[in-house]
């Protein structure tokens, strides 16, 4: 008997996503965000994404084009001819999409103060700025959202964000990594401090060779190199060898306190140490240099990995401090 004939199963339609052009309404909305801000960098930050991040979108949309948009220089961001007929087209483009966030943004934000933020925020920073300075600014940002549970870490140690499921780091650096979102929230200076004594202000930073110095991390019997620079610019290299160091900070403020030597610290650390007389800067007028920077920086996964309730706080503690 012959075999009946098997009937083929359909086959279902192969879905292939539409292909994103390089040249869409997302890139064109770029495109004017940095014309207007003057710099990938300021565009970034206005973004929430990383300035390496944007080059990358400019770069495949100039490669797209076959032509470059942005007459780059050291000093200035201008715009070719081609990038100067794109940025009419991309203009109405951005206006309209600001446009249309505006006519949501009224009750998204009235929804979201309603609802408040929950789950849990981790935080990392560094000692002397997360004890003194942001735990009392964490206290007010999670009084108004009951859900949001938060964990501080406060360590020297270089802590990666992604790897280790952190949210915010406040870091003092004057390179911020790439790859995170890095806003400035605190310039400071540093300066030597002590207990109020005979033979204080110091005249010049040279006599604090034949001082007590208190220091950050370095071992007691290596020689430190001070860079000293006077807010009229003069500059002075000071060798001295600490009388004691330790990786705490308080604990340096508090054997200044004490009469054991002059501590070495931002100036955000001392205020009331100012205000009620305990401590007096021994060298007035004259500052700190050191490697890591003069800034307290809060920095974040770019968007969207970042979350809302870490943006929050990164602007929160950023207008407190303006």
């Amino acid at each position: 008997m012959p075999r009946p004939r098997s009937t083929p199963k359909p086959t279902r339609p192969t879905f292939k996503p539409p292909s994103t052009s390089p040249l869409d309404a997302n890139a064109l909305e770029l495109f004017a965000r940095i014309v207007a801000a003057g710099s990938f960098a300021a565009a970034a930050r206005e973004l929430g994404q990383t300035r390496a991040a944007v080059s990358r979108r400019v770069a495949v949309i100039e490669a797209a084009l076959g032509q470059p948009l942005f007459a780059r220089s050291t000093r200035a961001l201008g715009l070719t001819e081609a990038g100067r007929r794109l940025s009419v087209r991309a203009r109405d483009v951005a206006d309209a999409t600001a446009a249309a966030r505006a006519s949501f943004r009224a009750k998204g934000e009235q929804d979201s103060a309603e609802a408040g933020f929950s789950g849990t925020l981790r935080v990392t920073a560094v000692p002397s700025f997360g004890t003194l300075v942001l735990a009392p600014l964490l206290a007010a940002f999670q009084a108004p959202h009951p859900g949001l549970k938060l964990e501080l870490s406060v360590t020297h140690r270089r802590i990666d964000l992604l790897r280790e499921d952190v949210d915010v780091a406040f870091r003092i650096t004057h390179r911020p990594p790439e790859d995170w979102v890095a806003r400035p929230v605190l310039k400071f200076e540093i300066h030597g401090y002590a207990a109020p004594r005979r033979g204080l202000p110091l005249k010049s930073p040279i006599l604090l060779a034949s001082e007590r110095s208190l220091v950050m991390g370095t071992p007691v019997i290596a020689p430190l190199q001070l860079h000293w620079q006077h807010r009229r610019g003069d500059k002075l290299n000071v060798e001295i060898v600490p009388a004691c160091a330790s990786d705490d900070l308080a604990a340096l403020m508090a054997l200044a306190r004490g009469g054991a030597g002059i501590v070495y610290a931002p100036d955000f650390s001392v205020r009331e140490e100012l205000a009620s007389g305990a401590l007096i800067d021994v060298l007035p007028g004259w500052q700190l240099h050191v490697n890591e920077g003069d800034t307290v920086h809060a920095l974040t996964l770019p968007q969207p990995t970042a979350s809302a309730a870490a943006r929050a706080l990164v602007q929160f503690v950023a207008q407190a401090l303006a």
